[in-house]
C-alpha cells in the first residue's frame, strides 16, 4: 500500500476473475480516502487491514467506477455508490438477445443492491455525489471518470486504462456508433480542472500529462 498524498492511500491486488489472454494486467488497483470523518473506498479489491480497522472509525463509503468493478463492495458492508447497472435492455443493444441474456441468469452486475441487499446509491455521468465528486460519462454511461476536487485527482474505470503502454482510451470494448473521438470529447472537460494524479483503476496512479496524452 503506498500513501499518494495524506490520507490518499493506493494498492493493488489479483482479480480473482483475471483469465489467461486478458488484455488487462492481472493486479488491478484500489484508492481509500479519508478527510478524518469519511473514508472512501473506491472499486476496492483486497483491502489491507489497516484501512479496514479505519474504516470502522469513519463514516465510510464504497464508490465504484462502473457496476462491474464490486469487487468486494458486498462483502464489506458499506454503503455503496456507483453507476446504475446494465439492464436487459442495454445488453440487448450491445447485440445479445433476451433469451441469452435470460440464460445468463440477468445483468451480472450489482443485483444484490439492486434487490435490496444493502444500501445503494445511484448515478449518472454529469452527477455531483455528496463527497465533493463530479462523475463523467465515458464510453458508456455506466463507465464513468471520477472529479475529487479537494484532491485534484481524477479516478478512472475501464474507459481510460493502462494496458502495458501507459493510460489511454480503451477501444477494445466501445459500443456500437460510438467512435474514440467520442470517448475523448466526453473526457476532455476534466482537463479544465486543475487536475495533478490521475488514478488508473487498470494501471499504477499518474499525473495529468498522461491524461492528456491520452485525451489528445
Amino acid at each position: 500500500m503506498q500513501e499518494l498524498q495524506a490520507g490518499l492511500w493506493h494498492w493493488r491486488t489479483r482479480h480473482p476473475e483475471w483469465r489467461e489472454g486478458e488484455p488487462w494486467d492481472p493486479a488491478v488497483s484500489s484508492y481509500a480516502l479519508d478527510d478524518g470523518t469519511s473514508l472512501l473506498l473506491s472499486d476496492p479489491l483486497g483491502v489491507p487491514e489497516e484501512l479496514l480497522d479505519l474504516a470502522r472509525k469513519r463514516e465510510t463509503a464504497i464508490v465504484l467506477t462502473a457496476p462491474w468493478h464490486e469487487r468486494d463492495a458486498r462483502e464489506l458492508g458499506f454503503p455503496v455508490w456507483s453507476p446504475h447497472p446494465e439492464t436487459v435492455e442495454d445488453f440487448v443493444a450491445k447485440g445479445y438477445t433476451v433469451e441469452q441474456v435470460e440464460a445468463y441468469g440477468g445483468p451480472p452486475d450489482l443485483q444484490w443492491l439492486v434487490n435490496g441487499g444493502g444500501e445503494a446509491h445511484w448515478f449518472w455521468g454529469g452527477d455531483r455525489l455528496p463527497f465533493g465528486i463530479e462523475a463523467f460519462a465515458g464510453w458508456t454511461k455506466h463507465d464513468v471518470a471520477l472529479w475529487i476536487e479537494d484532491r485534484r485527482a481524477v479516478v478512472l474505470g475501464d474507459t481510460v486504462a493502462d494496458f502495458g503502454e501507459g493510460i489511454a482510451i480503451n477501444t477494445r470494448w466501445l459500443p456500437k456508433d460510438v467512435t474514440r473521438e467520442d470517448v475523448a470529447a466526453r473526457l476532455r472537460p476534466l482537463l479544465d480542472k486543475p487536475v495533478e494524479l490521475v488514478l488508473p483503476s487498470h494501471g499504477e496512479p499518474c499525473g495529468r500529462d498522461a491524461l492528456e496524452r491520452a485525451l489528445a
